[in-house]
Parts: C-alpha cells; sequence; structure tokens
C-alpha cells in the first residue's frame, strides 16, 4: 500500500487551465484490502470548513439557487466528504495493513456551489497537505469498480448524454456510498456503532452500483476489493475504486444490460481487454483513468509476485 507522498500520479496540463483528463492517486493499494482491512472514522471533525470570505461562500447559496431554477428535479442529498485517511502498515508477517478513512457529511447543494462551481480553484488553500488543500471544499467521496468478467473482460460504460458531467465519455460502475441507505442525516452518538455501519457502506454501496447499473445479479459478483483512491485535478473530485470479479462471460453480462435498473445513464456497455481500455482512456474523466491507473499497478504487483514465485519454486 501506499500513500499520496510515495506514489503521486498526475497527468497534468502545461497551461492554466486544469486537463480534465489529469488525475492523483491519492491512495494506491497495489496488494487490495479486504472489508476487514479498511474502516472508517466518521467526524464532524472532517466536514467541510467554511470559506472565510463571506461573498465566495454566498456564492454557493446563489449557484444551486440558479441550478434548482433551471432543474426542477434536483435533489440536495447527504453524502459522505472525504477527509483523509491513516495508514497503518501492520509491521511483521502476520499483520495486515489497514486503512481507515476519514470522513464528514456534506451535500450535493454544496458540491455544486464548491467543486462545480466555476470558482471552484478559489476555494482551495496552497498547501501539498490534500485534506487542507480541499478543506473549503464539499469533496464527497465517489466510488467506481474495475469489474473483470469470467472471460477475463473489463466493463465500460459510455456516459448518457443526459448527465451532468462528463455526458458521453467513458466510466467505470459507479457512484457514491450513501449516508441515507444506513440512516444517517446527521453526525450522531454511538461513535463506533456509526463507524461499523460507514465501514460496511463503503464496500456494500459499490456493489449496490454495480448491480444497477450493468444489471448483474449480486450473487454473480465477489467481494470488492479496495485498491485505492483517485481524484480528478479538475473540480479536485476523489472516487474510491475498487477490484471485483464477475462469475459471468461478457456476452452474459451484456444481454443483462438491457434490463439495468440504472441504465438510463449510460447508453452502451462494452466489454474490453485492457489493452482496448487503454486506448478508451482518453475520454475518460480524470477520476476514472485514476481508476485505471490503479487496476494497473494491483496487475503489475501480482505478476510481480507469481514472477517471484515461480522463480523461487524453479530453484
Amino acid at each position: 500500500m501506499e500513500n499520496e507522498n510515495s506514489n503521486e500520479t498526475t497527468s497534468s496540463s502545461s497551461s492554466s487551465i486544469v486537463d480534465p483528463l489529469s488525475f492523483k492517486l491519492l491512495v494506491s493499494c497495489p496488494s487490495p484490502l479486504s472489508p476487514s482491512q479498511v474502516s472508517a472514522s466518521f467526524s464532524a471533525d472532517y466536514d467541510r470548513v467554511p470559506h472565510p470570505d463571506t461573498i465566495l461562500e454566498n456564492s454557493i447559496s446563489q449557484i444551486w439557487e440558479q441550478r434548482a431554477q433551471n432543474n426542477k428535479s434536483l435533489f440536495n442529498g447527504n453524502k459522505f466528504r472525504y477527509g483523509g485517511y491513516e495508514l497503518k502498515d501492520g509491521g511483521g508477517s502476520n499483520h495486515e495493513p489497514h486503512l481507515c478513512l476519514h470522513l464528514g457529511l456534506t451535500d450535493y447543494r454544496t458540491f455544486v456551489g464548491t467543486n462545480l462551481s466555476p470558482l471552484w480553484e478559489r476555494f482551495l488553500v496552497p498547501s501539498e497537505d490534500d485534506p487542507i488543500r480541499c478543506q473549503h471544499t464539499s469533496s464527497p467521496l465517489g466510488n467506481g469498480a474495475v469489474v473483470e468478467t469470467i472471460d477475463k473482460k473489463i466493463i465500460v460504460l459510455q456516459r448518457s448524454n443526459n448527465v451532468g458531467e462528463f455526458p458521453g465519455h467513458f466510466v467505470f460502475p459507479g457512484g457514491h456510498p450513501e449516508p441515507q441507505e444506513i440512516g444517517i442525516t446527521s453526525h450522531q452518538h454511538g461513535k463506533e456503532s456509526v463507524n461499523n455501519e460507514v465501514s460496511r457502506e463503503m464496500f456494500d454501496s459499490i456493489v449496490r452500483e454495480v448491480v444497477e447499473e450493468i444489471g448483474v445479479p449480486a450473487s454473480s459478483l465477489s467481494i470488492p476489493a479496495f485498491i485505492g483512491i483517485s481524484r480528478r485535478d479538475l473540480n479536485v473530485r476523489p472516487a474510491a475504486f475498487f477490484f471485483i470479479r464477475c462469475n459471468l462471460d461478457s456476452e452474459e453480462v451484456q444481454k443483462l444490460y438491457s434490463n439495468a435498473q440504472d441504465g438510463y445513464e449510460s447508453t452502451q456497455l462494452y466489454a474490453v481487454s485492457v489493452v482496448e481500455l487503454e486506448s478508451m482512456t482518453s475520454r475518460m474523466p480524470g477520476c476514472h483513468r485514476g481508476g485505471f491507473a490503479l487496476y494497473k499497478l494491483m496487475v503489475e504487483a501480482a505478476n510481480t509476485t507469481s514472477s517471484k514465485f515461480l522463480s523461487t519454486y524453479s530453484l
């Protein structure tokens, strides 16, 4: 497992305009983490800090009101806010590494008014420390899954032209872990039990998103393995990525996709090889390009481990 200082991956533009394809890997886990190795600390300590510029802060409600007038179906729901992480390497051969996600509470209204605002860069603080840099942004934690079929194809969706962000682009299935799924509407007492529920929601939510977006049954999916967090440079939007195996072949998945619950969010499903996927990344949002980078690091680590084993065995 690597942190952002030892594995900072960016693909950046030389101009002052932020490249929508560029990204940064905040956390990389080439050896994927199981649910028992990932926990959450849900606390108001990780909530957004209001910006001291009153005019800038007031722009949040102004932007939301403008958006709401133009789109009557706009809904302000709660989201988990990404506030950093704590990494414990375990130490010793019998101890597993452990990652604790620091999560606060935010909402879609604040996301629209900070991260998606035309003024989003003004909300940032000059700092190499990511949580400090983004302390005034909503930064809801999204999620995505690299789903591999039994015939070794990777599932990619093409976004509908009707969606708000990156219409027509290629993405992995995903969305957000949802506070309302576990009854969270505010910061509550019973901290330990709430943290356990939030930890489970991190993994339950990505299975839910995959089932809803590509139409496969949950029983066909492996337990998700956490592979890291990617952040799109444009709008500083973070997303947790997982690796999931599906015991169906790509042809079966393609048939099930036609009845997917959230199929309206995408127009087409592709089941592609890693080589084919590489050529599609030029039309992926930065955070999803980061997800593919995390997947490749996982594959490379597995191949290296396999090679070492075979070398040792041959001796």
